[in-house]
């Protein structure tokens, strides 16, 4: 890959190093134990739903409320709020947010935001933590690619430097709490649906299908949907926004309503602090939506909405 020179405003200026050490031990066992589990209940989940019958309505809402929470917590809160700044939040709604973010259990508030950030300055070149493109443009280096931004990256990842990439969140008094706090937050993501389940059908059989369906089913399915914006989106797609040079960003219209927007990937990366990224006709766009309607309850302000004008000079321009 092409090595670029970042810019100040890429949160990449000073003498600090891009990364901070790999992961412990007990980083890695976790994660794999949250890669492997979840993805086994997801291939076992239409025999389970069809052969055995268990699923009931009950599951089925308590994994869409979770995944809807979990989901917007990562949408908007780990990405379009702490990574990017795309609006300001009352202190409640900013700590609420890094709680449903960690609900996802993609890894602690602040390591996230800095690894994405580190991501944005170095977007498709050298120093992008998970790249498709870092094996090359050919079917077998693609390939490679694909999975190693998919999830490989994760299992060799050097952490970037979070006092490079993220001093505001480390600075802030109430979101290190959070991020200590992630291992609990782990626990009531995963236990949660199971306790609820349990009590609302008074059954040991309630908790369990809650549990299977609630947690791992809806932790696997929106894990891939998050991994596939690093992965799919960077290299399938529409490019109708210029973006830096090497940049591959991508729209991908399939998963726009499971990722609630963050599939409009193109313009994210032409604009990365517009707080919506559908910005053309019919891209649903159901995270801008969510903090429309924050702003409209006056728990969010100043935010950045694209202007029409500054989206039509970012247009990829086609000679006539």
């Amino acid at each position: 890959m092409t090595t670029i020179t970042a810019t100040p405003d890429q949160a990449t200026a000073g003498p600090k190093p891009l990364t901070e050490g790999k992961q412990s031990i007990g980083v890695l066992i976790g994660l794999w134990f949250f890669v492997v589990v979840p993805f086994l209940a997801v291939l076992a989940a239409i025999p389970v739903a069809v052969v055995g019958g268990w699923l009931s309505w009950t599951d089925a809402s308590i994994a869409l409320v979770l995944y809807v929470v979990s989901g917007l917590g990562i949408t908007v809160g780990f990405h379009r709020y702490f990574t990017h700044g795309s609006f300001k939040a009352k202190r409640w709604l900013r700590v609420t947010l890094a709680v449903a973010g960690s609900f996802a259990i993609e890894g602690n508030v602040i390591q996230w935001v800095a690894d994405h950030r580190r991501h944005h300055a170095f977007s498709d070149v050298e120093g992008d933590p998970h790249s498709p493109w870092r094996f090359g443009g050919g079917m077998w280096g693609l390939t490679k690619g694909l999975f190693f931004a998919h999830l490989g990256w994760m299992f060799s990842r050097e952490l970037g430097n979070r006092a490079r990439f993220a001093p505001d969140l480390l600075a802030d008094k109430d979101i290190r709490r959070v991020d200590k706090l992630f291992p609990v937050l782990v626990t009531i993501s995963v236990l949660a649906p199971a306790l609820v389940g349990g009590l609302v059908t008074w059954s040991w059989q309630g908790a369990l299908t809650a549990l299977f369906w609630g947690a791992l089913v809806r932790i696997a399915v929106l894990h891939h949907v998050t991994w596939s914006i690093n992965s799919v989106c960077h290299v399938y797609g529409e490019r109708p926004f210029e973006v830096r040079q090497g940049d591959k960003a991508a729209n991908f219209w399939p998963l726009a309503i499971l990722s609630f927007g963050e599939s409009w990937h193109n313009l994210h990366h032409a604009d990365p602090t517009c707080a919506r990224h559908g910005v053309l006709k019919g891209q649903l766009d159901i995270s801008a939506r969510t903090i429309w309607l924050f702003e409209k309850f006056g728990w969010a302000y100043a935010v950045r909405w694209p202007k029409a004008e500054r989206i039509a000079a970012k247009l990829v321009k086609t000679s006539a």
